[in-house]
């Protein structure tokens, strides 16, 4: 390709010409072009045109005929004119390169940070660097106070010798999802994958679309695939390939066609994907609220109480003033005892009492109201209901007992016998592992007897009746408005969609009528074991040519 550069003079001439409304006749010759225009009388005037001749390694220079036609991207030919010269406008051009684009000066710098955040080392080593934090944030405990972390990371055993309170306090780890190193890294990744699809991905999907004839058969021969039909016609080609699926073009004998071209526009929408994933999860991190409470069977709380901004662009909504109250809390069991699964029925009033919603919700069927989330994680029993001597109820309020080892949870209460002013007031002593089924103790600390809740079966310890009513559960509920969720899911989404149609070969052919015969190449970007024989099954589709003879004379 030979690009012009203009000189000053041509400017010159030109601004000199234009406005007396003459009409040049120009004579190239050589480097000089000639110019004749007539005003009462003939002038001729003459200025310089040099050319520069771009060449390629080993300076040999780019011939015309190198398989691309033209003009075929519906580019202007590229003028590049000289620093300090003028224009037809009068102002004085800066510079101008021989760029598509033309950023000027501007944009060099932009171009140079773009350049570095498109390397593909850094963009891997902020992978690597998010993945690590996540795991730190998972081995860190989050959310707790700090005297928590002066007793999990002191000074004088630090683990790994050196990470101390002060690390995780300091950098924000005690809440990493939301901490400046953490969003700050995830913003550098978010513009490194910009930057690549800016740079790469998009100029390569604009050379994807365009298409070109290659009118040498030599270079056609060249491609990763390459037949000859000696007896065929470049049309009947085309129209194989047109019932293959694939986008033809022809001009002339030359045909160019492509196929799959979606698969060039998937590692943009895989990035996009990306992108939508980190700005979710950096929305969720920094404009929710959460807030856990444990709530016994037959109270209500507000919404609002319970949640607490957990960023700095929470913003609560009109749905925080909706009162939750838990109308009942059971349990299911397993045959061996164990508990299985437990369920809490939910309503929802407005300011004006009005129920809004009611459900009964268990872990993993969460509720969801306008923005809110409640889901079931956690339970506990607040109190037995017992008759004494046939007075009651009475609600005994239930208390956990710790445990040496395992998850196991226990309760217990006290119900005083006797005396109650004495100093050493005695008592029986009721413990429960579940709903299901209450161990009595007497004044000494012996096993007494189990009485199921509502079974109406009394029990006489130490001369006092006694009768388990019910026993009344608690709900472990967590809250949680979460605005970042809609955002990534629909980027794991169009993660999984765009990922499947990246395998999608992008396929491009070239054909060429060479007298009887025809000439085809072509190549893949992906499946480049399976391309010739997918090719050579096309290829024997098409129908030889037949050379027609005249019936002899008799």
């Amino acid at each position: 390709m030979e690009t012009l550069k203009i000189s000053s003079r041509m400017s010159y001439v030109q601004s000199q010409i234009l406005p007396l409304n003459l009409k040049p006749y120009p004579l190239i010759h050589n480097s000089r072009i000639l110019g004749v225009y007539s005003n009462n009388k003939a002038r001729t005037f003459s200025f310089n045109l040099t050319c520069k001749l771009n060449t390629v390694k080993g300076g040999k220079p780019i011939k015309e005929n190198s398989g691309s036609v033209p003009g075929n991207d519906g580019a202007p030919p590229i003028v590049e004119m000289e620093e300090g010269s003028r224009g037809n406008d009068g102002k004085k051009v800066e510079k101008l390169k021989n760029s598509g684009v033309g950023f000027g000066l501007l944009k060099k710098f932009p171009r140079k940070v773009l350049g570095i955040l498109s390397n593909l080392p850094l963009a891997i080593a902020e992978m690597f660097a998010v993945a690590a934090l996540m795991a730190l944030g998972t081995f860190i405990d989050q959310g707790e106070a700090p005297d928590y972390y002066f007793q999990k990371f002191p000074e004088d055993h630090p683990p790994l010798g050196f990470f101390t309170w002060r690390w995780v306090l300091t950098l924000g780890f005690d809440h990493m999802f939301s901490s400046p190193v953490f969003l700050g890294t995830l913003a550098l990744l978010g513009a490194s994958l910009m930057a690549c699809t800016y740079t790469t991905q998009i100029p390569l999907v604009k050379v994807a679309r365009r298409w070109s004839f290659l009118q040498s058969a030599e270079i056609i021969r060249k491609q990763e695939y390459a037949d000859t039909l000696p007896r065929a016609s470049v049309k009947d080609l085309g129209v194989i390939l047109m019932g293959a699926g694939y986008e033809v073009f022809s001009k002339g004998p030359a045909l160019y066609a492509f196929k799959g071209l979606a698969g060039r526009f998937a590692p943009i929408g895989v990035h996009l994907s990306l992108l939508l994933v980190m700005c979710g999860g950096t929305l969720s991190a920094v404009g929710s609220f959460r807030g856990a409470v444990t709530v016994p069977q037959g109270l209500s709380f507000v919404a609002g109480d319970v949640l607490a901004p957990f960023g700095f662009l929470s913003t609560p909504s009109d749905a925080f003033s909706t009162e939750i109250r838990v109308n009942r809390f059971t349990m299911d069991y397993y045959d061996s005892g164990e508990v299985a699964q437990y369920h809490t029925d939910l309503s929802l009033f407005d300011l004006n009492g009005k129920e809004v919603m009611r459900k009964t919700i268990s872990v993993n069927d969460p509720l969801r109201y306008g923005g809110i989330t409640i889901y079931q994680t956690d339970w506990s029993i607040s109190a037995l209901q017992v008759l004494k001597d046939g007075e009651g109820p009475f609600n005994l309020a239930m208390a956990p007992l710790q445990m040496n080892g395992g998850d196991k949870k226990l309760f217990g209460t006290f119900l005083p016998v006797g005396d109650d002013n004495s100093p050493n007031v005695k008592g029986i002593s009721m413990l429960a592992r579940d709903l299901q089924s209450i161990i009595l103790y007497d004044k000494e600390g012996k096993f007494a007897g189990v009485r199921r809740p509502n079974s109406k079966l009394p029990i006489e310890i130490d001369g006092t009746k006694i009768v388990i009513e019910d026993a009344i559960g608690s709900s472990g509920l967590d809250l949680k408005t979460d605005p970042g969720v809609p955002i990534v899911y629909a980027g794991f989404g169009a993660l999984m969609l765009t990922t499947c149609i990246s395998y999608l070969s992008h396929t491009q052919l070239w054909a060429l009528q060479d007298g009887t015969s025809v000439v085809v190449g072509g190549k893949t970007n992906r499946a480049k074991g399976e391309f010739p024989g997918t090719i050579n099954r096309l290829l024997d589709q098409v129908p030889e040519l037949v050379e027609s003879s005249s019936p002899k004379e008799t």
